[in-house]
């Protein structure tokens, strides 16, 4: 199944006709952009907006779901750009978790 990489070319091409690749963005710039989607939904939180909470401004939906959404439709996008097969890749990483040991990594939280 390829849904991912089916969004991933719908989003890229809806972001190529609204203007957001006249020029390359550099790997960085997608970085702090996916970053700030995060931030914003952190902001959400911290305004005391539930998980699942969606409320409209000025026509405009947010919450922290849209927030996270806009962080995913930001690398699905890039994914579009340049062709990664975000489906295989997702699939080969849930495979190779499946085979991690319980809490890998030494971490105690």
């Amino acid at each position: 199944m390829k849904m991912l990489n089916e969004l991933a070319g719908r989003l890229n091409r809806t972001a190529r006709e609204h203007g957001w690749w006249e020029r390359e963005k550099p790997f960085p710039e997608v970085l702090a952009l996916c970053h700030s989607e995060l931030s914003e939904a952190l902001e959400e939180y911290r305004d005391g907006r539930g998980y699942g909470e969606v409320y409209e401004k000025d026509g405009k939906p947010e919450g922290i779901p849209i927030e996270l959404a806009d962080c995913i439709i930001r690398i699905l996008d890039f994914c579009g750009m340049y062709a990664i097969d975000i489906d295989a890749a997702l699939e080969m990483k849930a495979k190779y978790n499946e085979t991690r040991p319980y809490r890998h990594g030494g971490r105690k939280a």
